[in-house]
């Protein structure tokens, strides 16, 4: 899913409370520091994610595989991948009472550096707040019905 690695601006989206100035325990409840993954709390001081996002570092060459090592671990955990683009992942999980959660890891490293595969990149992880399901229902809905009956 994820094959090759850029820039990544504000591709976030997160809530008021992850924004929030002082450091918050971010890690989403699923994911695990992987095998070829070290924790990187201050997400390479990059992209203004330390507190936003719960981020992890391996080398630019394994990171790919990692990411891919991440999404078919949190597909044991009922995380589907429903969405995204080439540096980010949208996951969604159904929840029992109906709804869903869902979740976003991104692949970013210091485009101001040459990309040679021992330079530093990152996973970053954030939930997204309220029920991604029924915002994507909401977002179908035609704004009013007007057909005749």
């Amino acid at each position: 899913m994820i094959r090759s690695l850029s820039a990544i601006a504000a591709a976030l989206s997160l809530s008021t409370a992850v924004q929030a100035q002082t450091p918050v325990d971010v890690k989403p409840a699923d994911v695990g520091l992987l095998p070829g993954a070290q924790l990187s709390p201050d997400c390479g001081g990059l992209n203004n994610l330390a507190g936003r996002a719960w981020c992890v570092t391996a080398p630019l060459g394994q990171v790919g595989a990692l990411a891919d090592a991440y999404i078919a671990d949190l597909a044991t955990k009922n995380w589907l991948a429903a969405g995204g683009d080439e540096n980010r992942v949208v996951l969604i999980k159904r929840r029992e009472g109906g709804g869903c959660d869902g979740m976003q890891m991104v692949a970013f490293y210091d485009t101001a550096r040459v990309a040679v595969a021992e330079l530093p990149a990152y996973l970053g992880f954030a939930t997204i707040p309220g029920d991604v399901c029924g915002q994507a229902a909401a977002a179908e809905k035609p704004a009013s019905d007007a057909s005749t009956q």
